[in-house]
Order: C-alpha cells, then structure tokens, then sequence
C-alpha cells in the first residue's frame, strides 16, 4: 500500500474538525457563488488548503487536484478531493455533508476516505482490501428486490440547467420503490450504499472529486458501480451504485 491508511484518517479527521469550527458559526459563514446556482464558502477553501498541505507534506510523491483550488501540476498520480460535498446542505445548518478523499494512482483510485463531521462516520476503502466505517467491515444490502427498496438520488444536473434533469428518471424509479431520498452529497449517499443503509444511488453530472472515494469504498463493500448502460467503471457524468442484486431491474428505467 503506497500510503499509511492511519495517516490518512488522521489528516481526514483534522480536515473535519475544522469544518465543524465553521459548521457551528454558520452565522459569520462567509459565502459566495462561483455560478448561480453553485456555492463556496470560506469553510471550502480552509478544509482545502488544510488537506493540500497535509497530504502534500506526508507524501510529497503525489499531485493534487481540489474542487477549490483545482489541479497541481503533476497530476498522473493525484490526491482527488471534495473539502465539502453538500456545501448547500453545510449552510442551512443541515448534517447531510461529508469530505471526500481519494487517491489516484496512474488512472486507478487504490484508497479512498468519506467522513461526516457531524455523526462522527468515517468511511474508508483500500483496494482489493475491503471497506469500513469506523474501523468495521462494510458490506453492501442483501435486498433483491427493487419494489422492497431504498433508493437515493441527486440533482446537480438541475444546478447546470441542464434538459435532461434527471426528474423523469426520479419518478419512473420512485414508483417502483418503496423509499426515496435525496440528502445532497453524492460522497456521502454511495457510502450509504456500501453500508447498506441505501440500495441504490445514481446522479449525473457529476465532478471525479464527487464520487471517486465513494466509489471505490462501495466497490470494496460488493457494490457495482457503473453508468447508466451498465457498463462497469467510474463515471461521474452518469454513476450508478447497487447492492448488485438490483442492477439488473434498475437498469432499464435508467
């Protein structure tokens, strides 16, 4: 393994205090908008720049590529990084926000860190090595059947104004299933999956720095991820994450 995995939890549980720090002080919170729809606050920037410097320090080796301050100049083996996933959920005072580590190594995602400050889960992957939240193994649902199940989805593409808006996708699911939800950060949701809180998950129009962590920590845990044609791999413009058991009854209302 080219990292220390303890290393990693204790920058990602650092980066984490330090959001919370903000998260409490939500009222001096200073936010702007880098699109209409699309927010930064200072609490980005600070758990960024924190995770920048630490993981650069402790493996001087790898690139670097933030949603804030974009990508260093050696990116064939990268640190990818989400400060806050859910930064519209982390301003209304609401839990449902995580920060999401991964690492990349030329092309592969071989470790992965998604923690959520505010409940005190820290998710985390090694691949070939399994899954875990807080320590324990992970391991995706058992249930096999899509009219039994728990679906969660998201809607960066209405952000973008996008015509596909993933809306007839949302009720041609939902009504086959028998519980929806959309918390609002992908990181956080595909986690979900691999601890089998959730079934499935998809999104489209993603970022990589959304989902590569949670991706790899769903994989580890037995999940499938894959586009929207089911085709296996990593894709952030159309990711979809089952238990595996639903991929097969999902597929076609994609």
């Amino acid at each position: 393994m080219p990292i220390a995995l303890p290393v990693l939890e204790q920058v990602v549980r650092e980066a984490g205090s330090i959001a919370l720090t903000h998260f409490k002080n939500l009222k001096q919170l200073e936010i702007t908008k880098k699109s209409p729809r699309d927010l930064v606050t200072e609490a980005d920037v600070a758990v960024e720049a924190f995770l920048k410097d630490a993981l650069t320090k402790a493996y001087p080796q790898y690139g670097f590529w933030g949603e804030e301050s974009g990508q260093s100049d050696d990116q064939s083996s990268r640190w990818i990084v989400d400060p806050i996933d859910g930064t519209h959920s982390f301003t209304k005072g609401q839990y449902f926000w995580s920060i999401s580590v991964a690492l990349e190594i030329e092309g592969e995602i071989i470790a992965g860190a998604v923690y959520v400050p505010t409940v005190d889960d820290y998710y985390s992957a090694a691949k070939g090595q399994g899954a875990w939240l807080n320590g324990q193994p992970i391991t995706v649902s058992a249930e096999t059947r899509l009219a039994d199940s728990m679906i969660a989805t998201g809607f960066a593409c209405l952000r973008s104004y996008l015509t596909d808006n993933n809306l007839e996708r949302f009720c041609r699911i939902a009504q086959k299933t028998t519980g929806q939800r959309r918390f609002g950060s992908a990181a956080m949701d595909i986690c979900m999956v691999a601890d089998g809180q959730v079934d499935a998950f998809w999104e489209q129009e993603l970022n990589l720095y959304d989902v590569a962590a949670g991706a790899l920590i769903a994989q580890e845990a037995g999940a499938t991820v894959t586009d929207f044609k089911g085709n296996p791999g990593i894709f952030p413009k159309q990711i979809l994450v089952t238990n595996g058991k639903l991929l097969g009854q999902i597929l076609p209302l994609m």
